[in-house]
């Protein structure tokens, strides 16, 4: 969620709080009573900000045209002077994890990204494991390592939200990917936002399923605020249609445990009429589940990954791909140079965020790639590419 809401925070916390630990929200089911089968909305959901994302998907973004990661949807600058220092620097990152294609990707492209810079003469990286407590104890470890600028990627909203702020009192701090619940940092750098994604698919959905079809909806994990915003946006369209959501199943992420949901599914209602998820990773495993069943794959959105682009090419399907593009991992490295040079950045830095469509499918796929990589990364002007990625030159 934006950082700047502090109406909003108390419920949120309340809510991420419980998300973190092993209890979780029970999966709805077309029994609720809700809406069209989609439960209760998201303590996350902050309508002002539903509505801010929602239009800035039509709005033009400021900077350079050929690079988005460099780009800001109408940005509100702020004064970075009292942070001027001389070079050479030390940059510090605090990352959440490495336990997904999506990160891997990003992870990659912001190594050669620093690798750009010659005023960067030491880059020191943390990695959490997705674990709340080892990022809280990697950001106190980092304070004292001298860095000139700290980067964050929080693994959760509220449980990293004193750590950070901590952090704030003694290094300009850079956050981005998932937000936190304070102002300190300097600038929080994110593409437009889960509302946007959640609402691309499900509008998507609503416009290819038939009144009264039955939709599944698959997440990952709770209390991750772009997660809980995809969501929660998906539900504010589900209720305006005519479709049924008859499940909202939680994956955990892992394509055996989505393939076994999905199947579940179709033995329990013979047919489903849509797959939205909050996340493209699995989305292969899920079309598998169909194809095993004999039956036809019907819309679903994915993300921008390789094996889920070239399926659906292939397979013809009826799908969509809303983003979260890989390239902000770049834009950090970029923000905490200006930042310590004393050059004005956007207090939040929203990047732009295509989605894909049958249209533009085959500028997206892209040759010699491995199948977990995501097309939106930035990556193919930095050293290394495509190797590092995993890739193969053509």
């Amino acid at each position: 969620m934006p950082r700047r809401k502090a109406a909003a925070a108390a419920v949120i916390a309340a809510l991420v709080v419980a998300g973190c630990t092993t209890d979780r929200p029970e999966p709805t089911t077309g029994a609720s009573t809700q809406g069209s089968g989609t439960g209760a909305q998201s303590k996350f959901f902050v309508q002002a900000d539903f509505d801010a994302q929602l239009a800035m998907r039509s709005q033009t973004p400021e900077g350079p045209a050929n690079k988005p990661w460099e780009q800001a949807i109408a940005p509100k600058m702020i004064d970075t002077a009292t942070y001027k220092k001389d070079g050479p620097y030390h940059l510090c990152f605090s990352n959440a994890a490495v336990d997904n294609p999506w990160r891997q990707v990003g992870w990659k492209t912001m190594q050669a990204e620093v690798g750009l810079h010659k005023e960067i003469a030491e880059f020191t990286a943390l990695e959490a494991g997705g674990k709340d407590d080892k990022q809280i104890s990697d950001l106190a470890e980092l304070q004292a390592k001298g860095c000139d600028a700290l980067i964050v990627s929080p693994n959760t909203t509220a449980t990293l939200t004193p750590a950070v702020t901590a952090a704030c009192e003694k290094v300009p701090v850079i956050v981005f990917d998932r937000g936190v619940q304070t102002d300190c940092p300097v600038t929080f750098i994110k593409p437009i936002g889960g509302y946007a994604f959640g609402a691309d698919a499900a509008e998507f959905l609503a416009a290819k399923v038939p009144a009264g079809g039955k939709v599944l909806a698959l997440r990952i994990l709770p209390g991750v605020d772009v997660l809980e915003t995809r969501w929660s946006a998906a539900k504010v369209v589900f209720d305006k249609s005519k479709v049924q959501v008859v499940g909202v199943e939680f994956t955990d992420g892992d394509a055996a445990k989505t393939k076994s949901i999905v199947s579940d599914y179709l033995q329990r209602y013979g047919k489903i009429d849509g797959v939205w998820m909050d996340a493209g990773a699995t989305a292969v495993a899920a079309i598998e589940a169909f194809e095993d069943a004999g039956l036809p794959v019907p819309p679903i959105n994915g993300e921008d990954q390789q094996d889920f682009l070239q399926k659906w090419k292939d397979a013809g399907l009826t799908a969509i791909a809303p983003t979260y593009p890989t390239y902000q991992w770049r834009t950090p490295i970029i923000a905490a140079l200006k930042i310590l040079k004393g050059e004005q950045v956007p207090e939040t830095w929203n990047l732009p965020q295509p989605k894909v469509t049958s249209e533009n499918l085959s500028a997206y796929l892209k040759p010699g790639m491995p199948p977990l990589h995501y097309a939106l990364c930035g990556c193919e002007d930095l050293p290394g590419f495509p190797e590092a990625w995993g890739g193969t030159k053509g």
